[in-house]
C-alpha cells in the first residue's frame, strides 16, 4: 500500500470518530445534555417533582382530549364502545394515570394497579387514550423494577392485549391487532432495557474512574513514601558518616592541642575538608530534589573505586583500615557499586562511632559467581564492650543497610564477631533481572 493509500484508508477509518465528534459538538446535542443535567439536579432536590410532572403531562395529553372531545372512540373504527358519564371517565383516567406517581419507587405496584384498571376498562368496552399509561408503566418496570417480576408483567400484558385484540375483532383481524399491540409492548420493554443498560454502564464507568483515582492517589503516596525513604537513607549515610568523622577528629584535636599542636592543626584541616565534602554532597542531593535542574552541576555517585578515599577519611579519624578486593570490578554496574559503597560506609561509621578511634577494621569486597560479598569486621573498643552492642544501637543505619541489600535480592547479617569486635556481612545478587516473557528476538 502506498503512502497516499494508507492516508486515504486512515482517513476513512477515522471517519466514524470524526462524525461522533461533530455530533457531540452539535448545538442541539449540547443543549440536550445541559437540559438533562439540569433535570437530574432538579430531580435530586425534589424527587416527587418529576413524577408529578409526568402525571400532569399524561393528563393534559391523554385525558383532556377524551374529556373535551368524543369519548366513544375513533370514528374510523366501526366498533360500538361504551359511553360512560363524566364521573366514570374521570375515575378510569385517574386509575390509569395516578399510579404513575409511584412508577420509580414501586414500579411493580404501579404497573399492577394500571393493568387492573386497564382490564376493567376494556371489559366494560370503554375506549380511552389514557391506556398509553400502561406502556409507560411497563417501561418503568423494566427500568426501575426487579427483573424477576418482568415475566409476570409480560404474562399480564399479553392477557390485556389479547382482550383489546378481541374487542377489535370486528374491525381488524386478530393477528394484525395482536402484532401491532405486541410491537408497542416490545418497544417499551426494549427502550427500558436500553436505558437500564446505559445507566449501568455509566455507573460502572463512574465507579471505575473513582477506583482509578483512588489507586492513582495510593500510587502517588507510595511513590512519595519510597522517595522519602531513599532520600532519608542517603541523608543518613552522608550526614551520619561525615559527622562521625568530624566529631572524632574534633575530640582528637582537642586532646592534641597542647601535647602536639601540629596534630591539632592537621585535625582542624581534616575537619574542614570533611565538612566541605559533606556540604557539597548535601547541595547536590538537595539540588536534585528541586524542579529546576538546568543549572545543577551533577556528579557521579560513588562506587567501588572511591572506597580508598573513604578509607583515607576513616584513617584520618584514627581507626586503622585494611582493604582487600577480589574479582573484576567491571562486572558491577553503577547501582550495585553505590550499594556496596554505602554499606561499607555505614559499617565503618558504626565502627568509628562504637569502637572508637583506636579500633582496627578489615574490609573485604569479593566478586564471586553470581554474587557480591561484602564483609566489614572491626576489633571493637577496649575492654570488649563491643560484644554487648545491641543491633538497635545502629539507629537507622542497620535498617538502611538491610534495605539496600534487599534491593538487589541480597541479605545482610550484623552481629558480634570473633574476639571483641563486630561483623557486618552482606551478600548481593549479581543475577540480572529476567526479561518479560513476551519479548522476542
Amino acid at each position: 500500500m502506498t503512502n497516499d493509500a494508507a492516508v486515504h484508508a486512515g482517513t476513512h477509518g477515522d471517519q466514524p470518530y470524526a462524525d461522533a465528534d461533530l455530533l457531540a459538538g452539535h448545538p442541539l446535542v449540547a443543549w440536550g445534555s445541559r437540559a438533562a443535567q439540569r433535570l437530574r439536579r432538579v430531580d435530586r432536590r425534589c424527587p416527587w417533582g418529576l413524577d408529578t410532572a409526568v402525571v400532569v403531562c399524561a393528563f393534559l395529553v391523554l385525558c383532556v382530549p377524551d374529556l373535551v372531545g368524543h369519548p366513544g372512540g375513533p370514528d374510523e373504527i366501526r366498533i360500538d364502545f361504551t359511553h360512560l358519564p363524566l364521573a366514570g371517565t374521570l375515575a378510569l383516567q385517574a386509575g390509569l394515570v395516578l399510579p404513575l406517581l409511584y412508577r420509580r419507587r414501586n414500579p411493580t405496584v404501579a404497573f399492577t394497579a394500571i393493568l387492573a384498571v386497564f382490564l376493567l376498562q376494556w371489559s366494560l368496552g370503554v375506549w380511552l387514550r389514557a391506556d398509553a399509561a400502561l406502556l409507560v408503566a411497563l417501561y418503568s418496570l423494566v427500568l426501575h423494577g426487579r427483573l424477576r417480576h418482568l415475566p409476570w408483567a409480560c404474562a399480564g400484558m399479553a392477557g390485556a392485549l389479547g382482550l383489546v385484540a378481541w374487542r377489535f375483532a370486528g374491525a381488524v383481524s386478530t393477528p394484525d391487532a395482536l402484532f401491532f399491540l405486541c410491537s408497542t409492548a416490545v418497544a417499551a420493554i426494549a427502550l427500558g432495557f436500553a436505558v437500564r443498560i446505559r445507566r449501568a454502564q455509566l455507573a460502572g464507568l463512574r465507579e471505575r474512574a473513582a477506583r482509578l483515582e483512588i489507586e492513582r492517589d495510593q500510587r502517588s503516596r507510595l511513590a512519595a513514601i519510597t522517595e522519602r525513604a531513599r532520600v532519608a537513607r542517603e541523608m543518613h549515610d552522608i550526614v551520619g558518616h561525615n559527622l562521625s568523622v568530624i566529631i572524632t577528629l574534633a575530640d582528637g584535636g582537642a586532646y592534641a592541642v597542647e601535647a602536639a599542636p601540629e596534630q591539632g592543626k592537621q585535625a582542624l584541616v581534616l575537619i574542614g575538608d570533611t565538612g566541605r565534602t559533606a556540604l557539597g554532597e548535601l547541595r547536590r542531593m538537595l539540588g536534585a530534589l528541586r524542579e529546576r535542574t538546568d543549572s545543577l552541576q551533577l556528579a557521579p555517585q560513588p562506587g567501588v573505586s572511591d572506597l580508598e578515599e573513604l578509607f583515607s577519611r576513616i584513617r584520618a579519624a584514627g581507626p586503622h583500615v585494611e582493604y582487600r578486593f577480589n574479582g573484576d570490578p567491571g562486572a558491577l554496574d553503577r547501582g550495585l557499586q553505590l550499594m556496596a559503597y554505602r554499606i561499607v560506609q555505614e559499617a565503618l561509621t558504626n565502627t568509628l562511632k562504637h569502637a572508637g578511634p583506636h579500633a582496627q577494621a578489615q574490609v573485604s569486597v569479593s566478586v564471586e559467581p553470581g554474587q557480591l560479598r561484602i564483609r566489614v569486621e572491626d576489633s571493637g573498643p577496649p575492654g570488649g564492650a563491643g560484644r554487648l552492642r545491641p543491633p538497635q544501637a545502629e539507629g537507622h543505619g542497620l535498617a538502611g543497610m538491610t534495605e539496600r541489600a534487599a534491593l538487589y535480592g541480597g541479605t545482610l547479617n550484623a552481629g558480634p564477631g570473633p574476639g571483641t569486635g563486630w561483623t557486618v556481612e552482606a551478600v548481593l545478587d549479581l543475577t540480572p533481572l529476567p526479561e518479560p516473557s513476551g519479548t522476542t528476538t
